[in-house]
């Protein structure tokens, strides 16, 4: 349709504007589409004038498909969209086809190859540790404005947080799928900007990043330090949060905590809503184990992945790494998948976790930290002070090693099984109506697995 007059061209954009405003809602419309003029058609490429760069690389980026597909509703057979500038300071125009919208290196979220597919809110098992950031993550992915801003995950290395920004990112996508949500590491953001800098791009970076629905970077602790990339993401967040656009960061520590930042990005970080994923319990380990295998299909004994919960406390990364090698071992060498067999072929990895966290160790740091005595914990002392801290202690146990409930009950004095089922049960209960009890035992939990 290259060959059509001009003024028969300009009545088919002046109808398709109508369809495209309808398509795209009067806001965006009056915002992005009504600034455009139409300047031809050459073979299947619509081409389009812009009056600057910030609207020719939000239509490019958000109405491209609409556009194209109404314009091909009137008889065009257009594939792709062409957007010039015209700069009237300079007079000059420059292009930037559709195609070329990558060019510092950004993915949009409409491009979601960048994210995991295994990834989801479906497949994240829910515990205590993690159950108020997994709620939060949900709040945001179900809003359509800002609920929380920023939304600040935090917590050690291999504990969900990059599988809830994943989450996060999928299911925005499922109930706003004209939103753009971009999604990347703090190394990146830190990698483009300077590539930005290095070839003169940086205002097309300031409005890429400045322009989207929801900005999501992982690991933003590695901006500590360099204070040029923090520069520009403080503007940045400035930016998006003035306007209402969401913003969702992700770290191994609380904003408070992360060195070299600078205070007054420190500040605007922990604005909005911080959630603190905890280190995993065993029972969190052991549904995580579970809900793996399930997915895997696989056969695994109860106490094989009973054992793995309890033996691999670091991280879930090194978890479900250690049963996808038992179970690929299985797999490979045909053999049936038992303790020994597990006991067999994870030796290296159950070595390294032999900083191994014993009944004894566990007895001493209670001791340590509540202020008792050994000798009263394996003792049938009553007083209060006492039996909290041994029932403490008998939790910890079940909770961070693999000891049986006889066996622990034998370390405290030869108590029966019974006693240990009582005393977690009753330090579970005060978990569960006691926060302050709660972090307390975090804090001590953590001193146990450092």
């Amino acid at each position: 349709m290259s060959d059509v007059s001009d003024v028969k061209l300009k009545q088919i954009w002046a109808e398709a504007l109508l369809d495209i405003k309808a398509a795209v809602g009067d806001g965006a419309f009056k915002t992005w589409i009504s600034k455009l003029d139409i300047a031809g058609i050459d073979d299947i490429v619509l081409k389009l004038i812009a009056p600057s760069n910030f609207i020719r690389d939000n239509v490019l980026s958000r109405f491209s498909n609409d556009i194209i597909k109404i314009m091909n509703s009137y008889g065009c057979q257009i594939r792709t969209i062409s957007v010039d500038v015209y700069d009237k300071g300079a007079a000059t125009i420059s292009s930037i086809s559709d195609n070329d919208t990558e060019k510092i290196g950004i993915k949009e979220y409409q491009d979601i190859s960048v994210l995991d597919k295994r990834f989801t809110f479906k497949n994240f098992v829910i515990g205590k540790p993690n159950e108020f950031a997994y709620a939060a993550a949900l709040r945001i992915s179900e809003s359509e404005v800002p609920t929380f801003n920023p939304l600040f995950l935090y917590g050690g290395v291999g504990l969900g947080k990059t599988h809830l920004m994943h989450a996060i990112a999928w299911n925005t996508h499922h109930h706003f799928p004209r939103k753009k949500v971009i999604y990347l590491s703090a190394e990146k953001f830190m990698y483009l900007f300077i590539k930005s800098l290095r070839f003169k791009n940086a205002i097309s970076f300031k409005e890429m990043f400045r322009t989207v629905d929801a900005l999501m970077i992982d690991d933003v602790q590695f901006i500590g330090g360099k204070d040029t990339t923090q520069e520009e993401f403080f503007h940045t967040f400035n930016e998006l949060v003035d306007n209402n656009k969401q913003v969702i960061l992700s770290a191994d520590k609380s904003p408070s905590d992360l060195g070299g930042v600078e205070d007054r990005l420190k500040s605007r970080l922990g604005w909005g809503l911080v959630a603190d994923i905890h280190p995993t319990t065993y029972e969190l380990r052991l549904g995580i184990l579970q809900s793996k295998t399930k997915q895997f299909k696989a056969t695994v004994p109860d106490n094989v992945l009973e054992f793995l919960a309890g033996k691999i406390t670091s991280n879930i990364r090194e978890l479900e790494g250690a049963l996808n090698r038992i179970i690929a071992h299985s797999t490979l060498v045909g053999r049936r998948i038992t303790l020994e067999v597990a006991q067999e072929v994870l030796k290296d990895i159950l070595r390294t976790n032999e900083k191994l966290i014993t009944i004894d160790f566990i007895q001493r740091k209670v001791c340590e930290y509540y202020g008792v005595k050994l000798s009263d914990l394996t003792s049938a002392r009553r007083h209060k002070a006492v039996t909290t801290a041994r029932q403490i202690a008998m939790y910890l146990c079940k909770d961070l090693t693999s000891r049986s409930l006889p066996d622990i009950g034998k370390n405290f004095g030869g108590k029966d099984h019974s006693t240990v089922i009582h005393a977690i049960k009753k330090i579970k209960d005060l978990m569960a109506n006691d926060n302050a009890f709660n972090a307390d035992l975090e804090i001590l939990k953590k001193s146990l697995q450092n």
